[in-house]
């Protein structure tokens, strides 16, 4: 089984009107632990696609209007998804996507790749997320679960690993994520 740990930065929350500006993504073999294939973008967007910008969303991200304006064309930058999920066959029953905030991730990457390509090329459909995987191990330790902190840097101090670096970006977010999720689930 393969893991695609996923994540995006945006120019804002609401993917009725915001778009992605990064996107990274790290394939790895769950049962060895192997990293396959790591893949990190900028994508660009649209002069009125800018203007809407949230700008604590730019804060938090770091992104700039001329770096993302470096960035790959949507288009492009679907193609090359497409075609490493190919070479790695991510695909139901032989892939999973693990994310932090995956109906955030997911509803943004659609945006990149549709949910008709999706289908049409058998991508997973289950979206796990970091925070329930926690909350689980904890509830079974019998903690109080309004004691629970769901953040992921909350769960990096739990395990005394470092907070993610600032500002957030997607590929750092991927790899900040990778090392909480082999804390919770192997206890490395």
């Amino acid at each position: 089984m393969l893991g695609v740990f996923l994540d995006t930065e945006t120019n804002g929350l609401d993917w009725l009107i915001h778009e992605i500006l990064e996107i990274a993504y790290t394939i790895v073999d769950l049962k060895t632990g192997a990293t396959l294939f790591s893949y990190v973008t900028l994508v660009q967007i649209s002069e009125e696609a800018w203007q809407k910008s949230s700008q604590e969303s730019l804060r938090f991200t770091g992104i700039t209007k001329e770096e993302m304006q470096k960035g790959k064309p949507k288009e492009e930058v679907a193609k090359e998804i497409l075609r490493s999920f190919k070479k790695f066959s991510i695909k139901r029953g032989e892939a999973l996507f693990i994310c932090q905030n995956p109906s955030f991730d997911r509803i943004f990457f659609t945006k990149l790749i549709s949910q008709k390509i999706q289908e049409k090329e058998s991508f997973p459909y289950n979206w796990l997320d970091l925070a329930s995987m926690f909350w689980a191990e904890e509830i079974k330790k019998g903690k109080d679960p309004e004691e629970i902190e769901l953040s992921k840097d909350k769960i990096a101090a739990y395990y005394g690993l470092e907070k993610e670096r600032r500002p957030h970006r997607a590929l750092a977010g991927v790899d900040h994520l990778i090392l909480c999720y082999k804390k919770v689930v192997y206890r490395e």
